[in-house]
């Protein structure tokens, strides 16, 4: 018996050391009895010191760890309660403990486990903390985003902001430019001295080189903003280019250089394209060329890289025996304001903002754009750009177009606020021999058309009272007028061309005005409206000719039926609805809903080939619906997509109808 009885003993004296947790039995008075090894660990302490000490001694609050040790007694055990044990490192720990008794049931003391819970205690309290910087996280990272929203409205509002200071400086510096440059051509063609004839011609070099500089930095404005616009319009390459080196043979002739143009003729005849943009590229590359070229050569080489079916892909070459660049200016000549050399610009003038014009032009347009130069010996600038075939004819008009006889009687309305400008168009028409009265605001210009007829309008487009715009609405709508009207614009930003266009304007020229422009515009719009037999002039509506091209249809779908026959069912399905809302949301004037419709509508205009300027009109719809501004131009605005996406519909029916057969037969 006294071995089982040793042996129990050991057993149990096995199992409290294999806790982990301090284990102690206390006896009634609150003295420590025994313990484990664990216990020992945890206080630092011996057995020997351990036992017999007051076992409340060894937490933070012995007072609580007393109160615990009352309630074990007085229930019979207590569970989970949090004490701090005093040691080196304060471990925390959930107190367990219960009564034990004799034999006989006699309450001996308390056995009490203190489980250590310091890694719960620090993974609670990361959690915690992970939280806190959780909600700290998604507080900054809103602020983060609230002050992004505000960094692009504020980005967005000084664009704006920019745009529309260049748009008054342009304006500013314009109207008095046009009236210095006028005034001088006019003074240049009466009799004049020697020394007279060379201080204006100094004058009229100093304002164009100054109407020069104001060009670039608009057009560099427009580029970096992405306000440059691009249209895919019908034209002859080989006379286009032809054209513009017209421009520079008196200044070669008078360097003594030679022009050397090859042209390669495999190039289809006609084009689509934007024939100005390219202007502006080569204009910019030819002027480089002569400014730093003093003797010997500049060939302009126009060649066909690549042909498919759809397209054409051209490079053009501008080379030159002038000063060159060197190697390490290469690639910061296509950077804004950055010339070869430091004397560049004392030596030969500019601003060094030609070639980052024409870089961006290209690029914008998905050309490339190269240089290749040798100091000393000359430059290349070469680009690509790829143009669309077409099939449209394309009428050339003369730089001047000669009158007929029976055309000489021509009366215009010039509507032009400022006294200045007034007196240099009624000079420059007199020259012309035309018939002309003067309006000083769009107000004035409606009566005196009511009371006169009149061949041609010359609208000035920022005036008091009723600006040019407002005059153009109401003549086109009010009036129902079809008269040619010509914009004249000192502020020439892509936005306000766009705006000239959507209101009715038939053309626009800046000012300072060049005549003979001025002259080729007004004969060649007023023989148009003779050959039209009055057709209302809208920039739309020109012309009644089919509105869609199933090109690109047909080349989305490999040619087959079946899918094509599906998508121009999707469209007949899909637009006549979105144009009853958008009808209908314009009369309720509901901008979003009216936003959202042309929205829908747009993308179908590439897909069934309808023209880029319905295009333009539609997201022109889209910018005043947005902003719920020029509510006046919208009416006219919807008419035109309403009219032209029927046409396509009925139009589409009879390819749909054809198709159909055609894959039945």
């Amino acid at each position: 018996m006294a071995i089982l009885a040793q042996r129990e003993s050991q057993y149990a004296r096995s199992l409290i050391e294999a806790s982990l947790d301090p284990l102690v039995t206390i006896s009634t008075e609150g003295k420590i009895t025994d313990m484990n090894e664990a216990m020992a660990n945890i206080t630092g302490r011996t057995r020997e010191q351990l036992t017999g000490s007051d076992f409340f001694d060894y937490f933070t609050e012995p007072q609580k760890a007393r109160e615990v040790y009352q309630e074990v007694f007085a229930r019979g055990f207590v569970a989970d309660y949090p004490l701090v044990i005093r040691d080196h490192k304060l471990t925390d720990v959930l107190l367990n403990g219960s009564v034990y008794r004799d034999e006989k049931g006699n309450v001996l003391g308390v056995v009490v486990v203190a489980r250590d819970i310091t890694d719960q205690k620090r993974i609670e309290k990361e959690m915690i903390e992970a939280k806190i910087f959780a909600e700290m996280a998604t507080v900054i990272a809103e602020e983060a985003k609230r002050k992004a929203e505000m960094a692009t409205q504020i980005a967005e509002d000084a664009v704006k902001a920019k745009q529309q200071f260049l748009s008054n400086m342009s304006h500013e510096i314009r109207t008095p430019m046009n009236a210095i440059i006028g005034f001088t051509k006019v003074v240049l063609k009466t009799d004049l001295s020697d020394k007279q004839r060379e201080y204006l011609n100094a004058i009229k070099i100093s304002g164009n080189a100054l109407i020069v500089l104001i060009n670039d930095i608009l057009d560099l404005a427009k580029v970096d903003s992405g306000k440059m616009t691009f249209e895919q319009a019908p034209f002859k390459m080989a006379h286009s280019i032809s054209a513009m080196l017209h421009l520079f043979e008196p200044k070669i002739r008078e360097k003594n250089l030679e022009l050397i143009k090859e042209y390669d003729h495999s190039i289809p005849d006609v084009l689509a394209g934007d024939a100005v943009r390219l202007h502006q590229i080569i204009l910019n590359l030819v002027s480089n060329a002569v400014k730093f070229t003093s003797n010997g050569r500049i060939t302009v080489s126009v060649k066909k890289e690549e042909e498919t079916p759809e397209n054409v892909t051209i490079r053009f070459a501008i080379s030159d025996t002038g000063i060159g660049i060197s190697e390490e200016k290469l690639d910061s000549v296509f950077e804004n304001f950055q010339q070869a050399t430091s004397s560049t610009s004392r030596l030969y003038g500019g601003t060094g903002l030609g070639l980052a014009i024409v870089r961006q032009l290209v690029e914008a347009q998905n050309g490339t754009i190269s240089v290749n130069s040798q100091l000393g010996e000359g430059s290349t600038f070469s680009f690509v750009l790829t143009f669309s075939k077409t099939d449209e004819s394309v009428e050339l008009d003369n730089e001047i177009i000669e009158l007929e006889t029976e055309a000489m009687h021509i009366n215009v309305l010039v509507v032009e606020d400022i006294p200045l400008n007034q007196l240099l168009m009624k000079t420059v028409l007199d020259d012309f021999g035309f018939e002309r009265d003067i309006a000083a605001n769009g107000k004035i210009a409606i009566e005196m058309l009511r009371n006169k007829p009149y061949d041609i309008i010359l609208m000035d487009l920022q005036m008091p009272e009723m600006n040019g715009f407002d005059a153009t609405v109401h003549i086109r709508k009010v009036m129902k007028s079809n008269i040619p009207i010509i914009a004249l614009t000192a502020d020439v930003t892509t936005v306000d061309l766009a705006k000239c266009r959507s209101v009715g304007m038939n053309d626009y020229l800046a000012k300072p005005i060049d005549e003979r422009l001025l002259y080729s515009k007004i004969v060649g719009l007023i023989k148009r409206k003779h050959a039209l037999k009055d057709t209302v002039v809208m920039p739309v509506e020109i012309e009644k000719k089919r509105c869609i091209d199933l090109a690109y249809l047909m080349r989305r779908t490999k040619s087959n039926p079946a899918m094509m026959l599906e998508m121009i069912s999707l469209y007949l399905d899909q637009i006549p609805p979105l144009i009853t809302v958008m009808k209908q949301s314009l009369l309720e004037k509901d901008w979003h809903s009216l936003y959202a419709a042309v929205h829908k509508i747009i993308p179908s205009f590439a897909i069934m080939g309808i023209g880029g300027d319905f295009e333009q009109v539609a997201r022109k719809v889209q910018d005043y619906a947005k902003i719920q501004e020029e509510a006046e131009v919208i009416p006219e605005l919807v008419t035109q997509l309403e009219n032209i996406c029927r046409q396509a519909c009925e139009e589409l029916k009879e390819e749909y109808e054809n198709l159909k057969s055609k894959n039945n037969g």
